[in-house]
Formats: structure tokens, C-alpha cells, sequence
């Protein structure tokens, strides 16, 4: 079983996306959420920029790490490695549908050779204390979903895995691109909440299409865990509600205003280690839907936070753009009281 209680909350990795700057402004947002990296491959970890490619900030945990390969032994020495960087989770991916993924062998194609999977998990669990888990799809191509995730559950959990995390979705690698495998295929909720039924003792996380806390609440119901990817991501403010609704405990911060203020430390320390700020603030783009001033606050952070000068002034004038929308906003009302 996997040992962190914050399975019960995840935002998935998302190539591109889940960075460690991401993940850090995620965290300040809610300190349960467990955090995994984007996807990197068992080889780049063992010959790659180790720094680069693993390096996060303590500020970071619960963090998991998601290898991609399928070589058992390679996944084995990777796993150590991430191990050793202090990493809770180690999770395999075998639901990734890219033209990449498919030339390595890993990935969603990982689906059709069940025993082929259980073989990296059984290399990983053999070297590493931490939780090892799978990240799989319901499926691919012709499959039988029934079948299809029943063979690849059963195989990986004999080999010792800790835990499964179903995109709720098959992955057509042909004809479809990675970007249309996020949505086109129909989502089935009900295939994963019968692995889950089946499998009563195995935590089960749920992923795919989850737009909202509300809607992760219905999940949890059904499963053990709940992984958002691009809601959590275009709309990160909704983490902001992760700590009360999902395990009943306070809020880390009352809104966003106050989750950027508590941010700034992180980012000033980027900043004066030569970092520019572009490469934090393109994560914070999608705070303050719908709120007076979030277009404002957009355009600025893509106008002045690319800059290679940009500072923290930037991020506060982007913000006080929403403050004052929203007091011009109240005044408003209050004319109209009045």
C-alpha cells in the first residue's frame, strides 16, 4: 500500500508543466497534495543532468518522481537514484500515448506486455524502500478495458507495486495525437471503480477529466485517490481547497493574494541565483479566473515577466492589477447601494 496519505490527493505530472517551480508554487497552496515530476526516463536519470532533471526544493514534499522505460534493470539503477534524491514515490509510466514513448517502448504501449511492466516493477521494489507505483490507462487501441486493466493490476501487483493510478481513459496510439488522447476517448469512471471493487485492499487513484473538488469528493467516494492534471494546472487557485475539503484541515492560506505573498521568498531566491522570473510566473498564468483584472494580470506577466530583468515588482504589479479591478468593482456596488 503506498505509505503516503497524500495519495489520497495528486496533481499528475504533465510534461512541460509540473516543473519544480511549478510544483513549488503548488505547494504553497496546499501543504497535502502529493506533487509528482514530470515524466523523465530511467536512462536520462542514469547518464543525464542529475541536478537538472531531479533537483527540487524541500519546500516541495510530499513529491513523487515518474520514470519512464522498459528496461528493468535501467528502471532499477534509476530508481535508486531518485531514491537517494529524497524523492516519497517512485511511479512508472504506462499510459503516456506520444510518438516518443512509443519509439522507447514504454508508455501506453506498455499495456499490451503486462508481464513486461511487472518485471520493472519487481527490478524497482527490489532496490528501493519507497512505494512503487503504476500510472496506467484503462487500455490501448482494440483492447478490452475488462481485460486490459484486470492483466496489467494483477501482473504489477504480484511484482510488489503499491499502489495503481488509472487514467480513466484508453490511449489510441494510432491516429490520434497525445493532445487529442487527452480527450477523445471516451472516459470510463465506472471500468476503474470496478478494478477498484475487485481489488478492495490495493489503494486506487482515479484520473482524467476531473475538473473540480467537488468532483474528486464523488470520486473518493468510489476510490482511494484523486489526481488532477490540466484543472489543477489552468486553474490552480482550486488547490487552494484541497486541505480543507479533501482532509478536513485548514487552509493554508485564505486566497490567492496571500499564497503569492507567501510565495514571494521562493521566488526571490530563484531570482538571485540568476533564474529569471518568467520561469516561475508562466505557472501562476491561470490564477483569478473570472475575477475583474485576471486578464490584465495575464498580459502583464506575458509582456514584463519575460523579460530578462523582470524582478518581483512585475509579480506585484500583475497582482495589484486584480486588487484594484476588484476595488473599482466593490465601489461600483457601493454607488449603486447608495
Amino acid at each position: 500500500m503506498s505509505k503516503n496519505q497524500s495519495f489520497r490527493f495528486s496533481v499528475a505530472p504533465m510534461m512541460d508543466w509540473t516543473d519544480r517551480h511549478c510544483r513549488a508554487f503548488h505547494r504553497v497552496l496546499s501543504r497535502r497534495a502529493l506533487l509528482y515530476t514530470e515524466m523523465v526516463t530511467a536512462n536520462a536519470v542514469i547518464f543525464g543532468d542529475r541536478e537538472r532533471l531531479l533537483g527540487f526544493s524541500a519546500v516541495e514534499h510530499p513529491v513523487a518522481v515518474q520514470l519512464g522505460g522498459s528496461d528493468p534493470q535501467a528502471l532499477a539503477k534509476a530508481a535508486v537514484i531518485c531514491a537517494a534524491w529524497g524523492y516519497e514515490e517512485i511511479n512508472l509510466n504506462v499510459g503516456c500515448p506520444s510518438d516518443r514513448v512509443q519509439g522507447g517502448n514504454f508508455g501506453a504501449c506498455l499495456m499490451r506486455d503486462p508481464e513486461l511492466v511487472a518485471r520493472c516493477v519487481a527490478a524497482m521494489k527490489a532496490e528501493v524502500a519507497i512505494p512503487v507505483t503504476v500510472k496506467c490507462r484503462i487500455g490501448v487501441d482494440e483492447q478490452d478495458p475488462e481485460v486490459a486493466l484486470d492483466a496489467l493490476a494483477d501482473a504489477v501487483l504480484a511484482a510488489g507495486a503499491d499502489a495503481l493510478i488509472v487514467h480513466a481513459r484508453k490511449a489510441w496510439l494510432q491516429g490520434l495525437s497525445p493532445k487529442e488522447n487527452r480527450d477523445i476517448p471516451p472516459l470510463d469512471y465506472d471500468r476503474v471503480y470496478r478494478l477498484k471493487q475487485r481489488l478492495p485492499d490495493v489503494p486506487v487513484s482515479i484520473n482524467g477529466g476531473i475538473a473540480s473538488i467537488d468532483e474528486a469528493l464523488g470520486h473518493l467516494a468510489q476510490v482511494d485517490g484523486v489526481m488532477l492534471g490540466r484543472a489543477a494546472y489552468q486553474n490552480p487557485e482550486l488547490l487552494l481547497e484541497v486541505d480543507p475539503v479533501i482532509f478536513g484541515e485548514p487552509a493554508q492560506h485564505a486566497d490567492a493574494f496571500a499564497a503569492i505573498e507567501a510565495f514571494e521568498p521562493y521566488v526571490a531566491d530563484h531570482l538571485a541565483s540568476g533564474g529569471r522570473l518568467h520561469d516561475i510566473t508562466r505557472h501562476m498564468l491561470g490564477l483569478f479566473p473570472g475575477r475583474p483584472g485576471a486578464r490584465a494580470f495575464r498580459r502583464h506577466l506575458a509582456t514584463e515577466g519575460v523579460k530578462p530583468e523582470a524582478d518581483l515588482s512585475v509579480l506585484r504589479a500583475a497582482v495589484d492589477k486584480v486588487r484594484r479591478a476588484e476595488a473599482r468593482r466593490e465601489a461600483g456596488r457601493a454607488a449603486l447601494v447608495a
